[in-house]
């Protein structure tokens, strides 16, 4: 008994404490897109990205600064005394002790290349093109965010409207069984209500399930607690502005805008400092170097000290003959240049194809959504009207369950053009690059 109550309290503790670990997050569109730029792991790595960019770029710069060493060596022979024969082998002999010494050295150099010169501007390019694509993937996540936070306030919204007609079914059933138990109906009118309140039943419960993955999804993208409550507070009507976005059907393409456009525009810029970088392999290489070296004999006599204690030099080499190698390079460049520039104006094309598109299925999307959304309110009063006919026996069972069913297919459809106006208005922004916030 001791062991099953030690259990329970474990067990109510620890609900206890994760009851207590979940986090509320009250957020509008603006602060879960602002959340998922701060929190998204797919922007921290963006982010990363751009430093390792640069750290790359100090590299190169590195390479072009002097460099310098220290070193200290010591050497000892051991009391050995190296012998001089004054006058030839038979002549008196003068010793010289090798005492022990140690010498301190200082080197320094720089080396300088025209290739070292552009593979810095090369980094630049490099560190100009991961920005921008990290500003293509804040824009990615902003829709990300936008497209779920809407889908979540659709789904509630249906939900809502379904609860709304499952109760009025339910009444109606009990209705009609209540007339059936006094003989005032028949089975058959009953059964079918009792079956179309299952349909809604199970209408609703499939529509639940569908926004909790959507909650799911976007606790992901916001890169929050997985066991996070999130509360949207940012109603559907103020994110669906239909002539906000209708009146970007009529906004001028300005295809340098695009992020897509821009890296293409880039590389071709990095196609092309990669000619030069092959041309520079015909410069020289101009060195420089410092040394100094001091020697100290730590025994009674000083030794025969024949280093000089400084050193300056330079250096310069080069290329001379390198059997077409770099002819070969340079050609090679240039051929990957002209790859670049080609693929620059083929996706130009693409961009300026695809915006055309985008006009037009964000134009039907509006027009889907407005036959859809007056569709709607028709069979919820189509639905009303019957529901109440059928209380005072003016309507069939059959009528009511059609209506329902009219209704549980409209609010599917009204769903679907209500999704498809906000991601042909997400497809279209990003693509004028109209709401860029880096």
């Amino acid at each position: 008994m001791k062991l099953k109550r030690l259990t329970l309290a474990i067990v109510l503790a620890g609900m206890g404490l994760t009851a207590t670990a979940q986090q509320t997050l009250r957020l509008s569109l603006a602060e879960a897109q602002q959340y998922a730029v701060e929190h998204n792991q797919t922007m921290k790595n963006a982010d990363l990205e751009v430093k390792k960019a640069e750290m790359e770029r100090w590299k190169t710069l590195s390479s072009m600064l002097p460099s310098a060493k220290a070193t200290f060596d010591y050497q000892n022979m051991l009391g050995y005394e190296m012998e001089m024969h004054m006058g030839g082998s038979g002549g008196p002999a003068i010793k010289i002790p090798l005492n022990p010494n140690g010498t301190f050295g200082i080197n320094a150099s720089v080396a300088l290349t025209g290739a070292q010169i552009v593979g810095t501007m090369l980094q630049n390019l490099a560190i100009e093109m991961t920005d921008l694509s990290r500003q293509q993937t804040v824009q990615q996540t902003r829709s990300q965010v936008k497209n779920i936070y809407v889908s979540i306030l659709v789904m509630e919204e249906t939900v809502g409207l379904l609860d709304s007609s499952l109760a009025n079914l339910e009444r109606l059933a009990a209705t009609s069984q209540a007339s059936v138990d006094v003989g005032a109906a028949e089975q058959v009118d009953a059964d079918k209500l009792q079956v179309q309140v299952a349909t809604m039943k199970s209408s609703i419960n499939s529509t639940k399930r569908s926004l909790q993955m959507l909650r799911n999804s976007l606790l992901l993208q916001l890169g929050a607690d997985v066991n996070s409550n999130v509360e949207l507070t940012t109603p559907v009507d103020d994110i669906l502005n239909v002539e906000s976005a209708a009146s970007i059907l009529n906004e001028p393409f300005h295809i340098e805008n695009n992020y897509n456009y821009q890296l293409l525009a880039k590389n071709e810029e990095l196609a092309t400092r990669q000619v030069n970088m092959a041309w520079m392999d015909f410069l020289p290489t101009v060195a420089l170097f410092y040394q100094y070296s001091g020697k100290t004999y730590f025994g009674e006599d000083e030794g025969m000290n024949m280093t000089p204690p400084n050193m300056i030099g330079a250096s310069i080499s080069m290329p001379l003959l390198t059997t077409g190698t770099r002819y070969a390079s340079i050609k090679s460049a240039k051929i990957a240049q002209q790859e670049t520039a080609n693929s620059r104006r083929q996706a130009e094309d693409g961009l300026r194809v695809q915006y055309n598109q985008l006009r037009y299925d964000l134009a039907s999307a509006l027009e889907t959504y407005d036959i859809q959304r007056r569709n709607l309110d028709v069979t919820q009063r189509v639905f009303a009207n019957v529901t109440e006919k059928y209380n005072y026996g003016r309507a069939s069972s059959l009528e009511v369950t059609t209506a329902s069913t009219d209704i549980i297919s409209a609010q599917s459809n009204y769903i679907q053009a209500v999704m498809s106006v906000i991601s042909a208005q997400v497809a279209l922004e990003d693509l004028l690059n109209a709401n860029s916030q880096n």
